[in-house]
Order: C-alpha cells, then structure tokens, then sequence
C-alpha cells in the first residue's frame, strides 16, 4: 500500500501531524495522501486517560509564559506553537463538535470534561479531511532507500459475532502488511504509559535509521518518600508496591499553597509553589511532578534527593509562632479541655493549621515536635527522598530526539530527508497544565505541513 506521507502513531502528535498535512494538501492544486498506522485497536488511547480523563488539551497562556514552563526543549517547540496557538486548536476542536471552557491557570478542557470528545472531535476532523487510519497495524521495521519508506507491518483485526447485552465472540486474525510512503512522521509517543502503545517503539525506529536520542527518564511522576512504601529499594519503585503505615497515614491528602523545595545532594535546586497530594504512588500534585524531573535524574544517578515543604508560606516565622501561641493558650483554656491528654490538645492545635487528616502524619515525621517548635517544623517539613515511580504512572518522557537530529522550523531530519518527528518523541516535556498535550499537538501539526509542504516544492 503506498501513501504519500505515513505517520506511525494515532495519538495526540499523530492525528495533528495527519490534519496539518492534509489541510495543507488541500491548498495545493496536486494534493495527496495521508495514511495514519496506529498499533492499538483505538487511536488516542493517551488522550483519554490526560487530566484524570477530564483532559486538560491545551494553555491558553501566550507563548512568553508558555515557553516558561517548557522544561526542554524550548527551541524545539516554538516554531511549532506558532504554527498552531492555543487558540487555534480550541477553534478546530469546536469547528468539529467540541466546545471547551477555559479554567484556573488557563487551562483549557473540553466543555463536558470529558477526554472521549476530544478524540472524538479529532477523529471527526480526520475524517473529514481525507485521512485513511489504519488500526492495529504494529510497524516492525523501516527501510530507506534515499527516496522511499518502506515498511513492514502486522496487522491484526478483531472481529465481534453476536449482539450485545447478550454474549459477543471475538474472532482474531493477523497478517503481514506493507507500505510504501515518500515522506514519514515517527509521532509514536515516548514511554510514559506503554499500556496506551508508547512503549519505545520510535526510539528504536530512529536509532535503526542511525538517528540517537538523548538519555530517556520519566517526568511528572510521584517522588516516593523514604519509608513511604514497604521496601527498601531506592530509586525505582513499582507504584504497585504496597504501602507501608506511614504512606496509608499520607495517602489521600492534598496541601494547597504551600511551597516545596527541592534539594539535590545538599544544594537548593528547584522551588515551587502551589499544590501537593499524597497519593498511592507518593508525592504527586502540581508541585510534586513540577520538581519530579530534576529529582528523577538526580536519583538515577545516585544523588541524594530530600524536599522541604513550607505549609505557611506566606507568613513570617515570627508572626506564626505568635500565631500558635495564641492558639495554644485558647485551647488550654477551653472548659472542653480539662482532663485532656497533652497529645490530645496537640493535635487540636495541629488541626487548626494544616488538613486534620494530615495531622498524624505530620506528628509520625516529627516525633520531637512542641509548641514552641512548631511554627519552625511547619515551615521546614523535610522529606528523604527514598524514589520515584516509573514510566508505568510517569506523564511524560523526558529525553528524546534533540535539536541536533531536527530542524526545528520543520521538525524535519538533519539526516535523513523526508523522515519527521513530532510529539513525546522530541526531547521536550513542560509541566502540567496543557502544556504537553499541546506540544505534542502543534509539533505534530507542524510536521504534517512541514512534509506536505516539501512534496509541492
């Protein structure tokens, strides 16, 4: 089967890449082809689980506070996010059925809050423009002989028999599948999640066509705090692992505006401010995955990786040692507390300054704590970092193909010609808050065009 430009991968980069270059087709009196292989029975299965499958898709921030919070890859995406701005991807998504809502942090969902309409709306665009989408098709290999892509396949189909509610058998069947295609887009995703299909595949791809990556390690991922989970393994710690009694006291707790700051063996390296939550994984929320890739690589390596979380940032130590005093005093005095235990009014007093169900936690990581030192420990709650949790709950991927493979106008290859990159792909993550998602949408829609564009010239 020959298509004039083939993208591998049917996600996010992929079904963007596919309509940049159709709509740039389009526009050309020749016009032509656009072929989508996803390995997957479904295409976006990535998008669906984004924001909890609310789908946070986009930042309606202009570039100058996006770009801030690209943590790699600058350069890479900002030919790309003007190719295609915020506001031009909340314009496509509504044009094909979806309208969004713009919310804190300008961060844009789709009006339902439901990851499903995106897709949907994606499909819907892909149709509509002429893009053939071939699922369950795995790509496992690719040859270049200077002018054509050629690629070798498994296809598999599923088939059901029967009507549901009632039983449904399914009926399997694979075979060998080729294609031919002048011009390729690797937008396979990176490794975070490999259950969706980013399971490395295009990092194997490019290394076959002789084209290296950068070192690969997940981001936006929970820090495992020592003793947080029932191991003594550091560094990676299968989200699984069960938890022990301090992470199940942690577990299911969210601090809002607090500052955490993140130290690498010894030395201040990151600082945040926002909002954290104890989950099954660790420390997760804004703030966790905002310093999770400086802590993911520092523990690779063997660096020592400890947060200090100040829960009152706003308040000067003085003034919240007076504070507390003050509050101390009020409880002593209350009738209720007569004949009470000094742990009992303790955690009354700690329940007035931080989440109640925290409280136990709180006093589990300072046994030693007093009145008197409290207003100290609260703004100085340090935390051994013991690990991180790996690609199989990590958001993104970072690493990648760099800027020294890619032109970053075209996101072409400086190698190979015709042969594009776009998406998780690129060495380029950003923080949470749309930010990725739509990196991985603008670099796929300016590779679609980029390729579109050199078959016309």
């Amino acid at each position: 089967m020959k298509s004039d430009i083939t993208i591998i991968g049917g996600g996010a980069a992929g079904l963007l890449a596919a309509l940049g270059a159709a709509k740039q087709f389009e526009s050309s009196p020749v016009g032509g082809t656009v072929t989508i292989l996803e390995k997957q029975q479904n295409i976006g299965r990535k998008i669906m689980v984004t924001g909890k499958g609310r789908c946070n898709f986009t930042n309606v921030k202009p570039w100058e506070e996006f770009a801030a919070h690209i943590r790699a890859g600058r350069q890479l995406v900002d030919p790309a996010w003007h190719s295609l701005t915020p506001d031009d991807i909340i314009a496509l998504l509504k044009a094909n059925g979806m309208p969004s809502v713009v919310e804190r942090g300008d961060r844009a969902f789709p009006a339902s809050h439901l990851s499903g309409d995106v897709v949907d709306a994606l499909r819907r665009a892909a149709t509509i423009a002429g893009v053939k989408i071939v699922s369950g098709c795995k790509v496992d290999s690719i040859e270049y002989n200077g002018k054509i892509f050629r690629l070798a396949c498994t296809q598999t189909t599923v088939k059901e028999f029967g009507r549901k509610p009632g039983p449904v058998r399914t009926e399997t069947t694979t075979e060998q599948v080729s294609f031919a295609s002048n011009r390729l887009i690797l937008a396979t995703g990176g490794l975070s999640y490999p259950w969706t299909g980013s399971d490395g595949d295009g990092y194997r791809f490019a290394e076959s066509l002789g084209i290296a990556h950068t070192e690969l390690s997940p981001s936006l991922t929970a820090l495992v705090p020592a003793g947080y989970k029932e191991t003594d393994l550091t560094g990676y710690i299968e989200r699984r692992t069960p938890l022990s009694q301090k992470g199940e006291l942690f577990n299911g707790n969210n601090l809002d505006n607090v500052r955490l700051s993140l130290f690498i063996d010894g030395s201040l390296s990151h600082e945040e401010f926002g909002d954290i939550e104890f989950t099954d994984g660790g420390l997760e929320g804004p703030l966790g995955f905002a310093v999770s890739r400086d802590a993911v690589k520092a523990l690779i390596r063997g660096g020592k990786v400890s947060v200090k979380i100040d829960l009152k940032p706003s308040v000067e130590l003085e003034k919240l040692d007076e504070d507390i005093h003050g509050r101390w005093e009020e409880i002593v005095r209350d009738p209720r507390s007569r004949g009470a235990s000094f742990r009992k009014l303790f955690r009354i007093l700690l329940g007035k300054l931080m989440p109640w169900e925290l409280t136990l936690a709180f006093l589990g990581d300072n046994p030693s704590v007093s009145v008197d030192s409290l207003a100290g420990m609260l703004k100085d709650w340090k935390m051994d970092i013991a690990g991180y949790v790996g690609y199989e709950r990590a958001v993104v991927t970072a690493g990648g193909i760099s800027s020294d493979e890619v032109v970053a106008k075209t996101l072409e290859s400086r190698k190979i010609p015709g042969l594009y990159f776009a998406g998780e792909l690129l060495d380029v993550d950003a923080d949470t808050g749309g930010y990725n998602l739509h990196c991985a949408f603008s670099t796929g829609w300016l590779a679609g065009r980029s390729a579109a564009s050199s078959l016309n010239e």
